[in-house]
């Protein structure tokens, strides 16, 4: 559960930009999924002053356990969303106090709309990527809804053209309407719960915003937002090809695939996320427009080939346009080898790293969650500013969304804030004890 309840108040204020250009964010990152330690940084500023962790919760745990085990937690860590279960402090047995998060925030126009509509259905609050995930399967729907049928470029073509700029607005609040106003080929423009949901020429959202978080200690199962920045784009209005006008129609059924992980590494996310994108099925379904939505559910396990395997179950089920997948780890080999091949619309509300945006992907791979081109600022501005740190280490979850991230942060870190990243080193999932390669990051 996440709860807007800040404690760490001297934090918040202390040196932040409200707004920054993604156009200034964009550089270098690696595009490989084979990790290994870097060199990072010369070394010259000794050794770091705060680690920066980047993984998931059930590797995680047994880190954070080697991690206290091995020091009285005197580092700055900074973690990603990848990170944020409020569970982690309990399954540690630590208060984890010195740990602090940034995550792609709930900051769309609709957001209070979404969590209402949440909150009323399942009688519990919103977590982390579930805006993003009720978002994509969302404007999947109204995309179905105004091309008529059942077919991935369909679909594809009518994205943009119903969430970007250019129609009458419409979010979760009156998405009924939107429906039909789509399925009767008139224009619209989705306003969001997790952003306006303008996609830009790679199918990124256009504009993002990102929460500051923290745990709220062994006993509470919860992480509280200290903060909340809005970033925009060069374009904040989106761009990229779209269809000129939308035949639509009623008195059918539109289908929908929703690809997250139920177990793996992921699963304690994973359940919310599911729920929320169930969430705009259950409204049409309950409502009485001429239309039905089939929404199958398939479990990634949060693997690249359990993914693969469920992706080629939705797309033997005719599914057109996939909510998912998750991680970005599974996410990447989803789109190369069954979604883009079958010309199925994958939209993403979470999967996040930089090899994303740069798929050949026919304009068929979109996300409702921001590139890591932009979390990695956001991190590297934190560490900086807010925690006021100058040398740093990265410990990675070896795949491509965390090397790509580390060598993000690393990049805007030391040539935006002239800190020094002493050294990045990769994990493994599933390893029984993390104290060797929490040592290296710690020494020099």
């Amino acid at each position: 559960m996440v709860r807007d309840i800040g404690r760490r108040e001297f934090l918040v204020g202390t040196g932040t930009a409200g707004t920054v250009g993604l156009a200034g964010c964009i550089g270098g990152g690696g595009d490989g999924g084979d990790g290994g330690g870097g060199d990072g940084g010369d070394g010259g500023g000794g050794e770091p002053e705060m680690l920066v962790v980047i993984g998931y919760p059930e590797s995680g745990i047994q880190l954070f356990r080697d991690y206290y085990s091995v020091s009285d937690g005197e580092h700055d860590i900074l973690v990603p969303d990848g990170l944020r279960d409020g569970a982690m402090p309990g399954q540690v047995g630590n208060d984890m106090a010195n740990v602090i998060g940034t995550a792609p925030a709930a900051g769309g126009p609709n957001q209070e709309a979404f969590t209402s509509l949440f909150e009323e259905q399942y009688g519990s609050t919103p977590g982390v990527f579930t805006s993003q995930s009720y978002d994509s399967v969302a404007l999947q729907i109204l995309a179905n809804a105004a091309a008529g049928e059942n077919d991935g470029t369909a679909v594809r073509d009518q994205l943009r053209r119903i969430a970007n700029p250019g129609g009458t607005e419409y979010g979760p609040q009156n998405f009924l309407d939107a429906v039909e106003a789509a399925a009767n080929g008139e224009d619209i423009n989705y306003q969001g719960a997790s952003s306006a949901t303008n996609f830009n020429e790679a199918g990124d959202p256009a504009s993002a915003a990102y929460a500051i978080w923290e745990f709220e200690g062994t006993d509470q199962e919860s992480t509280s937002q200290i903060d909340v920045q809005n970033f925009e784009g060069e374009n904040p209005s989106g761009g990229g090809p779209m269809a000129d006008d939308a035949p639509g129609g009623t008195g059918r059924s539109i289908d929908v695939g929703i690809l997250l992980p139920e177990t793996g590494d992921l699963a304690s996310v994973g359940g919310p996320m599911i729920q929320a994108a169930e969430l705009p099925a259950r409204q049409v379904n309950d409502s009485d427009l001429d239309l039905e939505v089939n929404a199958q559910v398939e479990d990634t396990q949060t693997s690249p080939s359990a993914g693969v395997s469920a992706a080629e179950s939705l797309v033997n089920a005719g599914m057109p346009s996939v909510c998912g997948s998750a991680s970005s780890g599974v996410n990447v080999p989803v789109s190369q080898e069954v979604l883009i091949p079958n010309q199925i619309v994958g939209c993403s509300p979470s999967s996040t790293a930089l090899s994303v945006t740069n798929l050949d992907d026919d304009d068929y791979i979109f996300r409702t969650a921001p590139s890591d081109q932009l979390q990695g600022r956001v991190m590297a501005q934190v560490a900086s500013e807010r925690l006021g740190n100058s040398v740093a280490a990265t410990l990675y979850v070896n795949n491509d969304y965390g090397q790509q991230l580390s060598e993000r942060f690393t990049e805007v870190f030391e040539g935006t804030f002239d800190g020094t990243v002493t050294d990045q080193v990769a994990f493994n999932i599933g390893e029984s004890s993390y104290t060797s390669v929490i040592e290296t990051a710690l020494s020099r």
